[in-house]
């Protein structure tokens, strides 16, 4: 488990590392109006990467299958239709962001520059789509075959590109111009590009048993059926996830950008405890996966148990830091003078450190039901949680009660519990222990 979960934990950490350097080179030179919009970023950024997981969640629970029934043969072709599959979708989200991508940030109700400034991102990512494709997609086969070093050398290589050339463009650094905004959206395509040319570099030379050969980019279309059996439940519940955060946000860009900054900056640094519950969600898929292809469901229950306990008690921790230290970590990101950002960030902290125990369970549970291929129940419990509870609550804790983004993020506490209780349920059931890939 850790040899998997440790690799995974440095890669997650240099992922959000992008993220508060973004943050903070925003807070320190740029304006409010930056802050809102560099909050909403990060929401795409997570949607881009999501809409390609569809392919790659299928893509992981049957390579961990082959992998642990001793068959890589069948894992080769298994990665093969995953880029096939990814290469026809890339060509519609990049027709479909082209189009509407005005209407995709208007959906999240940012106003005047702040709106401007989002839309600018977005168009500016266009090039970048069909590599993050590849990063995404080439990444999730290699989990699967048990190799996590792949992602964390991906990643580390993305942060040095973007952190080097966003930082240089946007305070105009030796001879290069200074761009404000616009060399973050430079800094960020550049580093996503890269990313997916150096997975698809991978691929090529072969790891863990995957070797890209022309001979088998041919569709299969028996095994495109049941990889999209698996993987399309298991990316409706993660685009539906993205879609409800997307309308969560909204709510609070509603409330104004004093609302939306010191939301972006709390999510931020709560992003920090994603860490421990990414990285031992991706243990359990694979160990869940390979330990079912291998007919061991009892050796799977204990991995996946293991990573819970693990992963959940530095969560919990994470949880603990935040409330203890809300005010230290908020100023890490703001300028001295940005007082009532500073004060409802650290409320907004203090908040959602309750809610540590049930995002960690509820994390780690999905990853492990994911890797077993049985994705149609997660997808059930995001409907009940996030579209059922999370946003009708918010919006009425919010202006109803009158709690402003406060109230949205005690919304979000009550969801995370529910969710919680229900993932669990279905774990202790045993039925993911049965699906068919």
């Amino acid at each position: 488990m850790l040899r998997l979960a440790l690799p995974a934990l440095a890669e997650q950490s240099l992922v959000m590392l992008i993220g508060f350097s973004d943050t903070l080179l925003t807070g320190r030179y740029l304006e409010e109006q930056h802050l809102a919009a560099i909050g909403l970023m990060s929401y795409l950024l997570w949607f881009f990467h999501t809409l390609f997981q569809t392919v790659g969640i299928g893509a992981l629970a049957m390579v961990a299958r082959y992998i642990g029934a001793g068959d890589p043969e069948m894992a080769r072709r298994v990665t093969h239709q995953a880029i096939l599959i990814g290469a026809v979708f890339a060509v519609v989200v990049v027709a479909g962001i082209a189009l509407f991508s005005d209407q995709l940030v208007a959906t999240m109700r940012l106003r005047g520059e702040s709106a401007e400034l989002a839309t600018r991102f977005v168009r500016g990512q266009l090039p970048a789509l069909p590599l993050i494709m590849l990063q995404a997609v080439g990444i999730y086969c290699l989990r699967g075959a048990g190799d996590m070093m792949a992602g964390l050398k991906v990643m580390g290589t993305v942060n040095l590109v973007n952190i080097a050339v966003s930082w240089s463009l946007v305070r105009g650094i030796g001879p290069l111009p200074q761009l404000g905004w616009d060399g973050l959206v430079i800094g960020t395509c550049c580093g996503e590009s890269v990313g997916g040319l150096m997975a698809l570099w991978f691929l090529y030379r072969g790891r863990a048993g995957l070797k890209l050969e022309w001979r088998l980019l041919r569709p299969d279309w028996n095994l495109i059926e049941r990889m999209l059996r698996i993987g399309i439940p298991g990316g409706a519940d993660m685009m539906l996830m993205v879609g409800c955060h997307l309308a969560f946000l909204g709510m609070i860009n509603d409330l104004g950008d004093l609302a939306a900054a010191a939301h972006g900056v709390a999510v931020r640094i709560e992003s920090l405890s994603y860490l421990p519950g990414t990285a031992f969600q991706m243990a359990a898929a694979t160990l869940a996966g390979q330990f079912l292809g291998a007919r061991d469901p009892h050796r799977a229950t204990r991995s996946v148990t293991m990573a819970c306990a693990v992963g959940g008690g530095i969560m919990v921790t994470a949880g603990l830091a935040f409330y203890l230290f809300a005010n230290q970590l908020t100023w890490l990101f703001l300028d001295a003078d940005q007082v009532d950002v500073h004060h409802l960030a650290a409320r907004l902290l203090r908040i959602v450190a309750f809610s540590q125990p049930a995002l960690a369970l509820a994390m780690i549970l999905t990853g492990a039901l994911r890797g077993a291929g049985d994705t149609r129940w997660p997808l059930a419990f995001t409907l009940i949680g996030l579209a059922g509870i999370r946003l009708p609550l918010a919006w009425l804790m919010a202006n109803w009660l009158d709690l402003g983004v406060a109230g949205a993020w005690y919304a979000m506490v009550i969801d995370l519990y529910l969710r919680c209780g229900l993932i669990t349920g279905r774990f202790l059931h045993g039925g993911w222990k049965r699906v068919r890939v």
